[in-house]
């Protein structure tokens, strides 16, 4: 859409506003002066000759992954309380939706105070947030709550491995699943998907000798 027409369409706008608006006509060489202004700043630096391209807006969208699902519910267990909030997370998160995974968590914690469950899953919904990079005090403090909470169960360690893996901190992440793999059942069905990933985790520090320092 041309810039000349949406000028003069946002003129004739407001005019129809000041008139309905009964707006006093001593204020209407005031807002006549202000719009006129706008008007030739806009024709000097702007290009209104140039056609309209409307964009929307982006949204970073993660894949899903059904194995991670199944490990997720193997490890935590399903239909409890904090199962929901989890679950309802994980699908703002996969939408892109960072902020609104990040409430869903606290609206968990609210009923929930001592879910270890979801205070790693709130670890995991900031870093997510802050973009993945670093690992904020308030996701670390998260995490810590996490394993505070359920100090004998390996999915507060398993996922903050997880989350150092994703900031590079490979040797961290290495302790932190071998801690998992220490609280984990011998009969649970997830305890070789786990120690699994603990050797391709260093296989990976292997091929990648700085990681290790």
């Amino acid at each position: 859409m041309n810039g000349w027409f949406l000028l003069t369409l946002l003129l004739v706008a407001t005019f129809a506003l000041i008139v309905l608006g009964r707006v006093s006509r001593p204020l209407w060489g005031v807002v006549g002066a202000a719009l006129m202004l706008g008007a030739a700043g806009y024709a000097w630096q702007g290009r209104p000759g140039l056609p309209g391209d409307p964009r929307g807006a982006v949204r970073v969208t993660q894949p899903e992954d059904l194995a991670a699902d199944d490990l997720r519910d193997a490890i935590w267990g399903r239909f409890t309380y904090d199962y929901a909030y989890a679950v309802a997370a994980d699908g703002l998160a996969r939408a892109g939706a960072t902020q609104a995974a990040v409430n869903a968590v606290l609206g968990g914690l609210h009923g929930a105070p001592n879910s270890g469950r979801l205070w790693t899953r709130l670890g995991t919904a900031i870093l997510a947030h802050d973009g993945g990079q670093v690992l904020s005090p308030a996701a670390k403090v998260a995490f810590a709550r996490g394993m505070a909470t359920a100090p004998d169960h390996p999915g507060p360690y398993f996922y903050y491995g997880m989350a150092l893996i994703q900031i590079g901190d490979l040797p961290g992440a290495k302790r932190a699943w071998v801690a998992a793999l220490a609280r984990t059942p011998k009969q649970a069905s997830y305890r070789q998907d786990l120690a699994m990933r603990l050797v391709l985790l260093d296989r990976l520090m292997a091929m990648r000798p700085e990681a290790g320092k």
